[in-house]
């Protein structure tokens, strides 16, 4: 009976003879044992990814041996927006030994469940609210959704959540009582609020949960006549299927928001998502070409409206991406490299930011060869990566782990061991997510 993996040691052996390459100078290219490629070639041992992506390029391969190692028989389900729901409560429970919890629940719900016998507030509804209590609101408001984000570099999500929901909340409400002006800021604000509220939820591995809360935002800014937020939500909905490496899904999700009507900034960002997309593939120039042109559009700095979209940690988010595609292009060595110059430029308090990415520039070492040097770029990470507990950060981790695996024996690799086995572990959704 033919290996399931035998298409791609056929091709691997098909492609090394033609390259006039033996197995021993190949093995020094990829890092991967003689015996092991041997294996491969022969279909007695499936190739892993990094191996298939190490071996792609090493042979020039276009993503052709990439696409012989994607499991093809059950595919990436479809990611799409939740549909809108028209009349809600939000139903926030805060646990006072750690565990919160958030859904929402349908007026008729409510009433249902008797729970008019809790205890509940809200504005008399007398009036509208004056313009001086909605213009105050929106400068505090504001202000605290800056602190809120550098907050969120050096904490776990489930501390923000509760009181990021609560804000959310506040601006939707306060809208309704609002003049027209008036209202539309605070509902943008509001969706700005939501949306950063999906990504914190992404963070604890709760896909659904961010793509409920990412289609939040887009309501509350067509509230407020803002259709460009739904531009930006293709994007955050291509980083849910990029990080279930989905190449075909993310680059798809990330042309729809390259549409000439949304803004420089929003265009540009999904131009950096569909070159990680690319890059999952293989497709070298098709990701670089896309890395050009997403540096043209984050350049234009004249549509910016309202706090950023986007990581606000980056000062060269087109380097620190590059970086990112090179390690799943295969090109592990170049990829840490210029991982090591975007870092520096990172700010000490982004925690967050430095461990994503630093973790990513631990891997392209790793799989680079350079087992020591990943070693000690990871030993700093690890009070982090505990401090604030991201699935997205997980995910590569463990691919670390998996690298550093191959080196059982290497004293730096048996002294990390331990930790990385605890925090590489998947990350459990907390419970502040829709029911």
């Amino acid at each position: 009976m033919p290996h399931p993996s035998a298409p791609f040691g056929e091709e691997l052996r098909k492609r090394r003879l033609e390259a006039g390459l033996s197995l021993t100078y190949l093995s020094g290219l990829v890092h991967y044992s003689k015996a092991q490629l041997s294996k491969v070639e022969r279909g007695i041992k499936a190739p892993s990814r990094d191996l298939a992506r190490l071996c792609d390029a090493a042979l020039g391969a276009d993503g052709a041996l990439i696409a012989l190692s994607t499991p093809t028989a059950v595919g990436s389900p479809a990611v799409s927006a939740p549909g809108r729901v028209e009349e809600e409560n939000w139903m926030m429970q805060l646990s006072p030994d750690g565990p919160n919890s958030f859904g929402p629940v349908g007026r008729r719900e409510v009433m249902n469940a008797g729970v008019a016998s809790l205890m509940t507030w809200r504005s008399d509804g007398s009036g509208p609210a004056s313009p001086a209590v909605g213009a105050g609101m929106l400068e505090a408001s504001r202000s605290l959704f800056t602190h809120y984000r550098r907050l969120g570099q050096t904490v776990e999500p489930g501390l923000l959540l509760p009181v990021l929901i609560a804000q959310t909340h506040t601006l939707r409400e306060l809208s309704a009582q609002s003049d027209s002006s008036t209202r539309r800021r605070l509902l943008a604000l509001g969706s700005r609020y939501a949306e950063y509220v999906g990504w914190l939820v992404q963070e604890t591995g709760d896909e659904r949960a961010a793509l409920w809360w990412t289609q939040r935002a887009v309501d509350l800014a067509a509230a407020g006549g803002d259709q460009v937020l739904a531009g930006y939500a293709l994007v955050r909905r291509a980083l849910v299927t990029l990080y279930r490496e989905d190449a075909e899904q993310t680059i798809a999700l990330a042309r729809r928001a390259q549409s000439g009507v949304l803004p420089s900034r929003i265009r540009g960002l999904a131009a950096q998502r569909e070159a990680q997309g690319h890059a999952l593939a293989g497709d070298v120039g098709a990701c670089l070409r896309a890395l050009d042109r997403a540096r043209t559009l984050l350049a234009d700095r004249n549509d910016v409206d309202g706090p950023v979209l986007g990581s606000m940690h980056l000062p060269d988010s087109v380097g620190m991406v590059t970086g990112w595609c090179l390690v799943d292009l295969g090109r592990p060595r170049e990829a840490g490299e210029e991982l090591d110059r975007q870092l520096t430029l990172v700010g000490p308090d982004a925690v967050r930011t430095q461990v994503r990415y630093g973790v990513r520039r631990a891997l392209a070492y790793a799989c680079a060869g350079e087992i020591d040097h990943a070693c000690a770029l990871t030993e700093p990470l690890l009070d982090g990566v505990t401090a604030v507990r991201s699935a997205t950060v997980t995910t590569d981790l463990r691919r670390l782990v998996r690298v550093l695996g191959r080196y059982p024996d290497h004293p730096p690799v048996r002294r990390l061991a331990p930790r990385l086995g605890t925090l590489s572990r998947p990350t459990t959704p907390l419970e502040e997510s829709p029911s």
